[in-house]
């Protein structure tokens, strides 16, 4: 069966009437407003009003932003359909994303917080259709919270002053409501406090112009003498640090799905143009090495979407008692965004020149794919938390209840209750159990090479002086990161019963890129002889080729995608 989304076919059932609209009216609004015309505001910069009013007049942030409790009855934050509108989204713009997620991140620190009132105002400004800001990073320090020179100055009527500088803050420009980490000038406590955009003492200095979101608005703001009263404190201390990290895993997460919808897109319109170009008498299609690329993006794409889903269920399930999200997300936000960069990569090399025409949606994916994984770091920073879970994935299991597919209705109270800290007491079960019951030749292949790597971080470890190294360790961290995203990969390709031809190809790009990443680790840095006796015979692993299953998934499953979605012009 494909993943794929395909708004001219959409038949997901919702399990209520107001999730059901959104989607659909979503899709009508964008349909309705035609490829065109979004290719014309995003040449131009322009601010998308017309999308801004819609979400207002169909309540869409207040029925996905706002939990159980403070909105309308079926207002509640449920992550499953949080997270496909983000794909949604994604697929007809990522500037349409953009003004999603950074919302999303925005709202984060109020519900996280201890202010009550601060989250039914919060309620309040999502019913009216605010968009939201998340004002954490700066323009000298990124997101290093440690560095942070927003300050709160205490005033003798027991208020604050705020002042200092925030960078790269999507929304900026309109947000009634942004929630700003900052510092207590007296004291150094960590704080959240909300402002409003449209204050005297909130100066919006200008719109940071990328290559990509144009029609968003990339804020640098400063706030100046901006007054602060106990009741605009969203959360100090320690729950004002948790809400940091917290609204990032939350907000963060959804760039896979962007990522996903995005190269959805993209391959539907690639694979349409390539099948109806002539060249030398035949369609590009029928040249074997085009094939080779339709296949392997329609492969990787369905690998992304099936990890996306499945990590999806875990940050559903999670408890004190199962952190596990803790190491599945940051692989969401860094592998599975960058998987999207090798899928558009490949369909452009399959389109070439038209793939850079001004018209196309695909022009505007090559422009914005890239900017996803590597907003803030993503990339490093995950890969440097990723490792910190190897030593209990590998060598302390535990038994875990299965979890399920986790598509309900239910508000996902927890994502507002995380708390940082405590990673090495996050446990996981025997990551051979995703692997049960199959027997495919490139999986076989690719479990043997996770023995190897396991032997190698069992019987040639790093060194104290190769682990203190940050680019050792973000090689080695490579191919952990693939062996978790295989895993989750494969529970999926089983609970959406996954044609096995389809498992088979997703697991043999899998079993090339994880010996590509010991090459890497081989011909890069100094390693021990036993080191490098593993990392070569991993290197030398080879995946299977089988000609046959190549060609059935290109008859079966891709060549009758030519046409199957082309967005209204």
């Amino acid at each position: 069966m494909s993943l794929l989304l395909n708004p001219k076919k959409y038949d997901q059932e919702w399990p209520d009437q107001k999730t059901k609209d959104i989607m659909l009216k979503t899709i009508e609004f964008f349909e309705k407003k035609g490829l065109k015309s979004i290719k014309e505001d995003d040449r131009a910069g322009r601010w998308y009003d017309d999308f801004v009013r819609f979400l207002k007049e169909n309540e869409v942030f207040a029925t996905l932003l706002t939990p159980s409790g403070y909105g309308d009855a079926d207002s509640r934050f449920d992550l499953s359909r949080v997270c496909q509108y983000n794909e949604l989204l994604g697929f007809y713009g990522n500037m349409y994303q953009y003004a999603y997620q950074v919302s999303i991140l925005g709202v984060g620190p109020v519900w996280m917080g201890d202010n009550e009132a601060a989250k039914h105002k919060l309620a309040g400004l999502l019913k009216d259709g605010g968009l939201f800001a998340f004002g954490l990073s700066e323009k000298e320090h990124g997101a290093d919270l440690y560095a942070n020179e927003m300050k709160l100055y205490p005033q003798p009527d027991g208020t604050w002053k705020a002042d200092g500088s925030k960078y790269y803050i999507g929304n900026g420009n309109v947000a009634p409501l942004v929630s700003v980490h900052g510092r207590f000038a007296d004291t150094d406590e960590h704080v959240f406090f909300a402002v409003d955009s449209r204050h005297h003492n909130y100066k919006l200095v200008k719109n940071i112009e990328t290559p990509g979101v144009r029609s968003g608005y990339v804020a640098e703001f400063e706030l100046c003498d901006y007054p602060i009263a106990k009741e605009d404190i969203l959360s100090t201390g320690q729950l004002a640090w948790d809400s940091s990290l917290s609204s990032v895993n939350i907000g963060k997460f959804q760039l896979g799905f962007d990522s996903v919808g995005i190269c959805t897109h993209a391959f539907y319109e690639a694979i349409t143009h390539a099948s109806n170009r002539i060249l030398y008498g035949k369609p590009v299609t029928n040249f074997p090495h085009i094939k080779t690329f339709f296949v392997e993006s329609y492969a990787r794409l369905h690998a992304m979407k099936l990890y996306a889903l499945r990590s999806l269920d875990y940050f559903r399930a999670a408890s004190n008692e199962d952190r596990r999200y803790l190491l599945f997300n940051p692989i969401q936000k860094m592998k599975v965004t960058r998987e999207g960069i090798k899928v558009i990569d490949m369909l452009l090399d399959a389109i070439t020149a038209k793939g850079f025409e001004r018209e196309t949606y695909f022009e505007s994916a090559v422009r914005e794919i890239g900017m996803i994984p590597r907003l803030e770091g993503t990339v490093h920073v995950n890969i440097n938390l990723v490792v910190k879970f190897l030593q209990n994935y590998f060598f302390n299991p535990v038994d875990y209840p299965v979890v399920p597919k986790r598509d309900e209705p239910g508000n996902d109270t927890y994502v507002f209750q995380q708390y940082t800290g405590g990673l090495a007491k996050v446990r996981f079960p025997d990551y051979l159990l995703a692997y049960e019951g199959v027997d495919l030749p490139n999986v076989n292949v690719f479990k043997d090479q996770i023995e190897l790597f396991k032997d190698l971080m069992s019987k040639a470890s790093p060194t104290p002086e190769q682990a203190k190294r940050v680019d050792y360790m973000l090689a080695m961290g490579e191919m952990f990161t693939l062996i978790v995203y295989s895993q989750l990969v494969m529970e999926n390709c089983k609970i959406y019963k996954i044609n096995d031809d389809l498992i088979d190809q997703i697991f043999n790009g899998i079993v090339r890129d994880f010996s590509q990443f010991a090459l890497s680790q081989l011909n890069n840095f100094i390693n021990s002889p036993d080191q490098n006796e593993y990392l070569k015979k991993i290197v030398l692993t080879e995946p299977v080729i089988d000609p046959a299953r190549e060609k059935r998934l290109w008859e079966e499953q891709v060549a009758v995608l030519d046409g199957a979605y082309a967005m209204n012009p």
